[in-house]
């Protein structure tokens, strides 16, 4: 929780601080934008890297193979990596990249998942 509140805490002057430059140099703006989620993204990395550690901890217990849950987990990565690009590229003016990076992040992701479909379709082919 203290984490949360450190993250929120940065993330917001890093906004007031975005917004005010942005009024003088739109450019160095979004660029500061650009940096303060870079930072925010590395905060949040050190954090999920202890989800993932249960996922393979549970993953194991339940008898499920890394080659299950690694696409459940690069699907994931990849999702998150998407909304923070197209968000970026709202925020710098060009609406039409973002919807291009949504696109391009859903079949990725698509493409990331085919193995854990491959998977329950030989699991459901097996018990029929």
């Amino acid at each position: 929780m203290e984490d949360v509140v450190k993250l929120a805490a940065a993330a917001l002057a890093a906004a007031l601080c975005a917004v005010v430059v942005k009024q003088h140099a739109r450019e160095v703006g979004v660029a500061l934008a650009l940096a303060a989620g870079a930072l925010l993204l590395g905060a949040a990395l050190e954090a999920a890297s202890d989800a993932v550690a249960l996922v393979d901890e549970l993953g194991e217990l339940a008898g499920l193979s890394p080659a299950v849950l690694a696409p459940l987990l690069k699907t994931v990565g990849i999702a998150i990596l998407t909304r923070l690009t197209a968000e970026l590229c709202r925020d710098a003016g060009e609406g039409g990249i973002a919807a291009a990076v949504e696109v391009a992040g859903a079949a990725v992701a698509l493409a990331a998942a085919l193995p854990l479909l491959r998977a329950v379709v030989s699991t459901v082919t097996g018990l029929l």
